[in-house]
């Protein structure tokens, strides 16, 4: 007898549907899975026999059981179709009715004792089920991030005899409300009020996190780069819903998605060490998963010691930071994950760390210094909006007695947020299509295109003077010319002011006139 269900593959953030056909005829006891199964899905047939038996139904060894997941084109990956081919047996079988089987779409992994456990992507599946018009069949494990997807009927199990129940006797579906309340009252064990001095610095990173900037921070060691840079998600805006359910899938994905918890409430925070591989950083490997800048999705990505980090892990950031997707081809498919993110890096001047510094001497030849700098390329350093030079504080400041540390992280996120709220209604009809990817909305200033740029940054004859000065003195090229321009409108918008004034366009230019040359 052939019985047929629905379920779903991820590949990439996306869910495919998936359509599980299973045939018992006559014949030596065989079980084959056919439709460009992996490894995991090939072992099925084991945990399914199992399951079936400790579930108190019967798995005959007189019957050829085959397993056809359609399409057969598309590589299937995982153990969640367990659960669908051990209900397509028991129907095929005859051991059930299945009356409501078709209207429902069924994942999960199962155990030998016939339990089910959580899967990955769970809220991405969840989705494929609602635009399939199907009821969704999930692990309990995972009803907190499937109830975050509106019009569902969702039917959590925990065994196979209940999922079997269910499709004979669907009853009542159930959820879980996610708590949305999360996302506006963000916890933080650190503030911004902590760090002495560095008031530069300070402003720095408020205007880059006003308006979405990658920054890079050059330093001795010791003058708190480290420490401005894991403050920075404290001065962040909240994660809006459609933020939030975007990091929250790319976690589900990766199964990172911490247990009982349906929806990502804080902005991702990444720290990689520099030994992360390119496959660590971008994603992909031999079971595809999201790398560090997906990760770090609508967060922040901190890279310290930003040189020590291989040329070919560096060099792949170069395309992610200006189309805001990873896009991993192979010989069988191509994956895309988001990769929209604040690119914060840290680094010293030289291998000792104090070229230039004030009170101890660089010990490095003026060759060693110039071989260091030039690890991190030019074309990765135009793609970093803010160049910021990070001095030692002063004695007075680290003591204590030039004052207090300075404004809260809650004074400055309120300011920012504030920026943020100017973007988001200045684009809230704009969307943005990088190449290969779907269309996006644009969250923030450093998302803007060049079509963006000509509509809201206009500029007065006295900016565009200011410039037209720099790009000639400062030798900078076109995209550096489009970042300071994407700056300039995020200073104005911290200002509250509609245009962009010459004091706006002074200091977006100041942030991209460090000269590399003066290292040597």
């Amino acid at each position: 007898m052939l019985a047929q269900l629905d379920s779903a593959t991820v590949v990439g953030i996306e869910a495919y549907p998936i359509q599980v056909q299973v045939y018992v005829s006559g014949g030596m006891g065989k079980f084959d899975i056919v439709g460009l199964p992996d490894t995991a899905v090939k072992e099925s047939a084991k945990r399914v026999e199992a399951a079936v038996k400790n579930s108190n139904f019967e798995f005959s060894h007189s019957h050829h059981i085959t397993v056809n997941l359609a399409p057969a084109d598309l590589r299937k990956v995982g153990p969640a179709f367990d659960l669908p081919i051990a209900l397509g047996t028991l129907a095929a079988s005859e051991q059930i009715t299945g009356k409501y089987l078709d209207s429902f779409l069924v994942v999960g992994e199962l155990a030998l004792d016939g339990t089910v456990r959580p899967v990955n992507g769970a809220l991405s599946l969840a989705m494929t089920a609602r635009e399939q018009g199907k009821r969704l069949m999930c692990p309990r494990g995972n009803l907190p991030e499937a109830s975050v997807v509106e019009g569902l009927e969702i039917y959590p199990v925990t065994t196979l005899y209940e999922a079997a129940t269910i499709v004979c006797d669907p009853g009542l579906p159930e959820r879980a409300a996610p708590d949305l309340d999360l996302l506006a009252r963000p916890q933080f064990e650190v503030d911004f009020a902590e760090v002495r001095g560095q008031e530069v610095a300070k402003r720095a990173l408020e205007v880059a996190a006003a308006g979405g900037h990658n920054v890079l921070m050059i330093g001795p060691p010791g003058s708190g780069k480290t420490m401005l840079a894991r403050r920075l998600p404290t001065i962040l805006p909240p994660l809006t819903p459609a933020e939030a359910l975007e990091c929250t899938r790319v976690y589900s994905v990766a199964g990172m998605l911490p247990a009982g918890e349906g929806l990502i409430s804080q902005r991702p925070f990444r720290a990689p060490h520099h030994t992360v591989s390119s496959p660590g950083m971008v994603g992909g490997g031999a079971f595809p998963r999201p790398g560090e800048i997906s990760l770090a999705h609508h967060g922040v990505l901190f890279l310290d010691e930003f040189p020590e980090f291989s040329r070919d892990c560096l060099e792949s950031l170069r395309q992610p930071l200006e189309d805001g997707v990873v896009t991993i081809s192979r010989a069988q498919a191509s994956l895309s994950y988001p990769a929209r993110l604040m690119l914060v890096a840290a680094m010293n001047p030289c291998p000792c760390g104090f070229y230039g510094d004030a009170v101890k001497n660089c010990t490095c030849s003026p060759s060693a210094v110039h071989n260091y700098v030039r690890r991190v390329s030019g074309p990765l350093l135009d793609r970093i909006d803010v160049h910021l030079e990070v001095a030692r504080p002063k004695t007075d400041e680290v003591l204590g007695r030039a004052g207090t540390g300075g404004e809260t992280s809650a004074v400055i996120r309120e300011r920012v947020t504030a920026a943020r709220e100017i973007q988001h209604q200045r684009f809230r009809p704009a969307t943005d299509r990088p190449a290969g990817g779907a269309a996006t909305a644009i969250f923030c200033n450093a998302q803007m295109r060049t079509r963006h740029l000509r509509q809201y940054c206009a500029l007065t004859p006295g900016c565009e003077a200011l410039l037209r000065h720099a790009l000639e003195n400062l030798g900078l090229s076109v995209r550096a010319h489009d970042r300071i321009l994407r700056l300039a409108r995020t200073i104005a918008d911290l200002a509250a002011s509609p245009n962009i004034a010459e004091e706006h366009m002074a200091e977006a230019i100041n942030y991209r006139s460090l000269d590399r040359k003066a290292w040597g």
